[in-house]
């Protein structure tokens, strides 16, 4: 009886997932793994903590060898071996190896080739002390330079998340760092006011921040950007983005998505019946939304290539596509978050709700906590939750994976307000901010306390005029005031009614929504019926595009 012939292309992450499913599913079968580069089944995700050294052992980064998936699983893994053409119609591949070019017969052929770093044609892009991180040769070649030539200074092209991780890995090596990015925020898959939040925390860990323009060309000592500045560089990283390895899919004839993936059902094949695809390549179900993305996360390609495998191998496994859910370490904070941004629901046309709270991490009168930033995104008509962003120094990433959870149960503020979550006071606050942020959007949902965010106050004060009613405390107000806004603290607006006006829309500046919540009740019973809640009050509305507090 002839055994099944598995070959993979592609032997990290999600490759490596599907070979070691493949075994487990079938002992008989012949399990190929090819990999292009030196090494299989490494820990990509972990490159900069070898290059910041939190991670001291490089050999904790190499998940498997050939010789170990050998011993283990009874693959076949065979590195430096390039994949140069699919043959569909004898199902085989033509591969250059160390030794020459061979053909592989295949009876199912697995694609987890993922993506490549954009290189940008730029003047000096290919001197030695320009670097990419992708790869363990690449954070070899960056930790051997940092070792031999002491670099003092570094400039880091992008704002995503590898650029960020590398900036806090080179701030650890002692070297200076400068973050470009052409964008108007670092982490643009977050909201704007994540992105500013995070750039602050950046900076105030002595990374330089430059936005709004890019690198322009690379000299010997330095790197001049788009707007003229020269910055001093003795070396420079560029993690400007990634590109899925299409070439070898794309000359066999298989069909590509709008999105830039590789097109595949929901079983992971391909448009060929005997081919499947897993991990960067490939585009997927959003599940929020339903439209297909890309979404290049580690999480997702190796479930991918479990699902891949399963069914090449004959079963029948569905994968439902994913939600984007991402987390990323940044000296002393968290930033993470899952499903659309508000920028992404809007964009897709979706009736937008959204919900800020800024509070600690747990319970004020315990000692220890730290400030934690939630926005949660909802759909207006509905209740449903659509996405969610946090950021602090401890929590976000709880929340985050709460959130995430909820979305994938497709719930509602109802349920998220009901949510009955973990609570001590070293841990939480009796209602967790996920709880807090679902009744401020079941409050403006109702009417009961209707909000504006910070961006739409801008957007119509400057289409139709009003007041901002600026409610903060006079400690709070004094050290960020705001001109043109009307001050009275929320403890004085009963006994100064008479001053404010009732023939324009308000809007109520707190510190954090919390006050401006409150205040909005006193002022509807009191007549007003043109009243809203600056959402996240002068917390959010400080990130914000068009706001200017002094200091």
């Amino acid at each position: 009886m002839a055994h099944t012939k598995i070959l993979i292309i592609g032997g990290v992450a999600g490759g490596a997932t599907a070979a070691a499913r493949a075994r487990r599913l079938d002992e008989t079968a012949e399990i190929t793994v090819l990999e292009k580069g030196p090494y299989v089944s490494f820990a990509n995700c972990g490159l900069p903590y070898f290059i910041s050294r939190d991670i001291q052992r490089r050999s904790h980064l190499l998940l498997q060898t050939p010789e170990g998936f050998f011993g283990r699983y009874r693959v076949q893994v065979r590195v430096n071996t390039e994949a140069l053409e699919i043959r569909r119609d004898t199902k085989s591949v033509l591969v250059r190896t160390p030794k020459g070019e061979e053909v592989l017969p295949y009876d199912k052929l697995i694609l987890a080739q993922g993506g490549s770093p954009v290189i940008p044609s730029i003047p000096g892009v290919d001197r030695e002390h320009v670097f990419t991180l992708w790869t363990i040769p690449h954070m070899d070649r960056i930790h051997t330079f940092i070792e031999e030539k002491k670099p003092a200074t570094a400039v880091i092209g992008g704002g995503g998340f590898i650029g960020l991780e590398m900036a806090e890995a080179l701030k650890a090596r002692g070297i200076a760092v400068t973050v470009v990015e052409l964008l108007p925020r670092v982490m643009a898959t977050m909201d704007e006011e994540f992105g500013a939040m995070i750039g602050a925390g950046l900076e105030a860990h002595g990374v330089h921040i430059r936005t709004n323009t890019g690198i322009a060309a690379i000299n010997e000592r330095d790197v001049v950007l788009g707007d003229g500045t020269v910055v001093s560089a003795d070396m420079v990283l560029l993690s400007v983005g990634v590109r899925p390895n299409l070439s070898l899919a794309r000359s066999a004839g298989l069909a590509v998505g709008a999105s830039g993936g590789l097109t595949v059902d929901d079983t992971l094949r391909t448009s060929d019946a005997d081919i499947f695809a897993a991990g960067d390549m490939v585009e997927v179900v959003h599940r929020v939304h339903g439209k297909m993305v890309r979404i290049p996360l580690a999480g997702p390609a190796n479930r991918q290539g479990r699902i891949a495998a399963t069914n090449a191998l004959g079963g029948r496994m569905t994968y439902r596509g994913a939600l984007g859910t991402s987390v990323v370490k940044l000296f002393s904070a968290t930033a993470a978050s899952t499903g659309l941004t508000e920028k992404a629901a809007r964009d897709a046309g979706l009736d937008v709700g959204v919900a800020y709270v800024f509070k600690d991490n747990h319970v004020t009168y315990y000692p220890g906590g730290t400030p934690l930033a939630l926005k949660i995104v909802y759909e207006l008509s509905t209740g449903r939750l659509l996405g969610g962003q946090a950021y602090g120094e401890s929590g976000a990433e709880k929340r985050i994976d709460v959130l995430a959870t909820a979305l994938q149960g497709k719930m509602t503020l109802d349920d998220l307000s009901e949510l009955d979550l973990a609570y001590a006071p070293p841990y939480n606050s009796a209602n967790d901010p996920v709880n807090v942020a679902s009744f401020i959007g079941i409050n403006h949902m109702t009417g009961y306390s209707p909000l504006k965010t910070p961006a739409e106050v801008v957007r119509d004060l400057q289409a139709a005029g009003g007041l901002i009613l600026d409610v903060r405390t006079m400690g709070e107000q004094s050290r960020a005031p705001l001109a043109d806004a009307l001050h009275i603290p929320a403890d004085e607006i009963r006994d100064r009614l008479d001053e404010i006006p009732r023939e324009k829309p308000l809007y109520l500046l707190s510190k954090d929504g919390f006050l401006g919540h409150t205040t909005l009740q006193v002022l509807k019973a009191a007549g007003w019926a043109s009243v809203y809640n600056i959402a996240g009050g002068y917390a959010a509305a400080r990130w914000t595009d068009g706001w200017r507090f002094s200091s």
